[in-house]
């Protein structure tokens, strides 16, 4: 075998992208690629993880807009899913990139197929993906500066420190596996 398409991942599989259908989705994989996947390319003052901005993420669904449904809460934990398996490219790049643009996609619906979520993401968790972009931008650089993708998103008080992989991974994990016992229960 080549290997030409895939990529070994944290389980010890590995994870082809011409063949979405033969690979094996495991939170265990996503856990540990989001919590080794810096936000922003990189370009933080301080390693910031993607899976502590997922949980950032599920907690301002949670706390602030109020959200109790427990497959949005989800969605909003897996929303950058694809990152543990793509890398974190940033916007502007991901914009002029078609074919990238192409496997993302495909690649989340076989994510979100596989966690039995809906395929679109509902305002709330783009709503509450927006509110952590804000909270990042000043909690991790300071930024005042305006951002176009961020009108009307409102002022959030947060503060942010950023996690170690480790502990990004961990609350990661810990707050998938409290929202898997969730669903059970709403079933």
């Amino acid at each position: 075998m080549t290997h030409a398409t895939d990529i070994l991942v944290h389980s010890g599989r590995y994870f082809d992208f011409e063949n979405l259908a033969g690979n094996v989705i495991d939170i265990e994989d996503i856990a540990q690629g989001l919590s080794n996947v810096c936000r922003f390319g990189g370009q933080v003052p301080e390693f910031y993880s993607v899976a502590q901005h997922s949980v950032l993420v599920f907690q301002l669904l949670r706390d602030v807009l109020g959200v109790s449904d427990p497959a949005t809460l989800m969605q909003g934990l897996l929303h950058d899913a694809t990152e543990a398996y793509l890398g974190d490219v940033v916007s502007p790049l991901k914009r002029l990139l078609g074919g990238y643009q192409a496997i993302e996609t495909r690649l989340n619906v076989f994510v979100m197929r596989h966690f039995n979520l809906p395929l679109e993401l509902p305002p709330a968790v783009k709503r509450a993906d927006l509110m952590a972009l804000a909270i990042e931008k000043r909690e991790l650089w300071g930024n005042r500066d305006e951002w176009a993708v961020l009108q009307g998103v409102p002022e959030t008080p947060w503060e942010l420190t950023p996690y170690s992989p480790r502990v990004a991974r961990s609350a990661f994990m810990r707050t998938f596996q409290y929202m898997e016992r969730e669903r059970k229960l709403a079933l």
